[in-house]
């Protein structure tokens, strides 16, 4: 497409936009009496306008059914994280027991973990992208001490090349083939957080593979944002939060992954919770852990049912967009159009100011463009802010703008494009 920096055009874009009615079923913050341009979206979603709805139902069965909600009303509390694995599995390109809805992002890590690293005296390194989110890797790193080896010998992580921001395929690839004989895990996240690149799991999930290693990915910034094929990939495991491009509320409830392929797999550890047995004999109290089928099995604890009905709300806006291929469509041109508009202030100022450091080819990132700004950084992403526009700023110079298809509009991304222009004018 042919783009044009007008607001006439930005406007025009947003009429023939077919997802545009979703935007009304989110709560926008508001900039002295006005919606803000919300650009960050990949750190908290928006709420939805329906979550208190869901929130106030099941309030109502707590106050009228109290303990006997768990098995009665029109949604005992027993089986209602079953409703959402229909919908979450589509998201993550999972079969439907593949997939369940418990706890929070890291500890869903460390119970993996447990079962899909077990290190032993020939495999037992683990490789990384080289800058992961840091909970990661504290997590990775309390595993491999954990098991009473050194983090320092373990963890292999892959950097970028020198004077590169991203990373290249073909340098994990021959990472994991260099460690082949040692590897017992390969832990990716889908996205990167800081860059937002997207990594080819196809290929890292096929090479971790014939290096006979585990691989599992976190998906904090790919669930809800872009196409993944965990079945169909073969990936062994997989976890994400659900606050971020799935809008589930601050801390909200976390998903898991656990390929078919494992579910009568006796080699693998896990650790037990009542929440995770058989629920045909849970109530029996009997001794011994039998698992609950699929992904189920992994659970540990009593689901948290408020939490449940927020990611309910949040989820049933994708099934009104018609899944994710349509909101993919759109979230292309978004950030195609601010990759333009950011371009257009660059050739106005005469240098580039602003440079992108997110890959430039469409499948290879999301939503999110992660921004160097060479100029008075820091004061840059304040005068955004204080004047409505609400991104990301990461140290030391970096400011990312995610125009997330459910509720952004190309005129958000034009203001803030505008904003942005503006700015550098004003921060000389």
């Amino acid at each position: 497409m042919d783009f044009e920096n007008s607001r006439a055009f930005a406007q025009s874009l947003d009429e023939q936009d077919e997802l545009k009615q979703l935007r009304k079923e989110f709560l926008i913050p508001q900039h002295e009496g006005k919606d803000a341009v919300y650009l960050c979206g990949n750190s908290l979603g928006l709420q939805p306008v329906k979550v208190a709805a869901y929130l106030q139902k099941q309030l109502t069965n707590w106050h009228n059914l109290a303990v006997e909600g768990w098995f009665n009303g029109e949604e005992p509390w027993l089986q209602y994280h079953q409703q959402l694995r229909t919908t979450l599995g589509s998201l993550v390109g999972a079969l439907e027991d593949e997939v369940t809805v418990m706890n929070s992002l890291t500890v869903n890590l460390h119970l993996l973990l447990v079962s899909f690293y077990q290190p032993n005296s020939k495999r037992y390194k683990i490789v990384m992208e080289g800058g992961a989110f840091p909970s990661d890797q504290y997590a990775v790193e309390s595993q491999v001490l954990f098991h009473g080896f050194d983090p320092k010998e373990v963890i292999i992580e892959v950097f970028p090349r020198a004077g590169e921001y991203t990373l290249r395929t073909e340098d994990i690839v021959a990472t994991i083939d260099k460690h082949a004989d040692e590897l017992a895990l390969v832990l990716f996240g889908g996205i990167n957080y800081y860059t937002g690149q997207v990594f080819d799991m196809q290929v890292i999930t096929e090479t971790a593979h014939k290096a006979g290693a585990f691989v599992g990915f976190d998906l904090a910034h790919a669930a809800g944002n872009v196409p993944v094929k965990l079945h169909d990939w073969g990936i062994d495991f997989a976890c994400w939060c659900s606050y971020k491009y799935i809008n589930s509320g601050p801390g909200g409830i976390s998903g898991i992954f656990v390929h078919q392929k494992h579910f009568e797999n006796q080699d693998l550890k896990r650790f037990y919770g009542w929440w995770g047995y058989d629920l045909t004999k849970r109530f029996k109290m009997t001794p011994g852990f039998v698992p609950a089928h699929g992904a189920e099995g992994w659970q540990v604890s009593t689901s948290p049912i408020l939490l449940l009905a927020v990611h309910k709300a949040a989820l049933s806006l994708f099934e009104e967009a018609g899944g994710l291929s349509m909101l993919r469509k759109k979230s292309l041109l978004l950030t195609a159009y601010l990759e333009y508009l950011i371009g257009e202030i660059n050739q106005k100022h005469g240098e580039e100011l602003l440079k992108i450091i997110t890959p430039k080819e469409p499948q290879w990132r999301g939503c999110q463009l992660s921004i160097i700004c060479k100029r008075n950084g820091k004061k840059l992403f304040d005068h955004l802010v204080e004047n409505g526009v609400i991104g990301d700023w990461r140290e030391p110079n970096v400011i990312r703008l995610a125009p997330v298809p459910l509720y952004n509009t190309f005129f958000d991304v034009y203001s803030a494009a505008n904003l942005l222009d503006e700015s550098l004018a004003i921060l000389k």
